[in-house]
């Protein structure tokens, strides 16, 4: 039996942290959802309500909405207006594309910059969002969000550079 090469444990690496973010998503997709009914249930029914159940569902509308932008990138699947690139030669569309995937991976370095020092501005503040969860931790997910998403286009710019990722046609 052979021992699988550095590439191959690479690739399931990234498989099964696919599957991991896909999970995360979907799980944070149906607590979004069951907390919000839950809360229109309380107020509807009871009269009454979770008292921090409103900033929960909208810090979890935040984290959903980057987790998704981040699975959007690894996919390719992110908004693209592809106007100009349907007239380009194949050799056009890969330059077109690397040029923009090198701009979206910059944007989303100073996105990721100025996220985290807002992190360490709420850390510093010490303030909290709802119970004992302070605002740094809320707002977490921000940078990380934008450093992977950053990571992901320099990888797929170097992929389109080394010719082992097609522009999109």
């Amino acid at each position: 039996m052979t021992e699988p090469t550095a590439p191959s444990r690479l690739a399931r690496m990234l498989q099964i942290t696919h599957r991991v973010e896909d999970m995360i998503i979907a799980v944070l997709l149906t607590a979004t959802m069951g907390l919000a009914l839950y809360q229109i249930v309380l107020r509807n029914v009871m009269g009454t309500g979770i008292v921090w159940g409103d900033i929960l569902i909208r810090l979890m509308v935040l984290w959903l909405g980057m987790a998704g932008a981040m699975a959007a990138t690894r996919q390719k699947k992110h908004i693209s207006v592809d106007l100009v690139t349907r007239f380009l030669s194949p050799g056009g569309r890969r330059v077109a594309e690397g040029l923009t995937t090198c701009f979206a991976g910059s944007v989303c370095l100073a996105a990721f910059y100025y996220c985290l020092q807002f992190v360490k501005s709420e850390y510093e503040a010490g303030g909290l969002a709802f119970g004992p969860v302070p605002y740094w931790v809320c707002a977490s997910i921000l940078p990380l969000a934008f450093l992977i998403m950053a990571l992901r286009y320099v990888l797929q710019f170097v992929l389109i550079l080394t010719g082992r990722l097609r522009a999109t046609p």
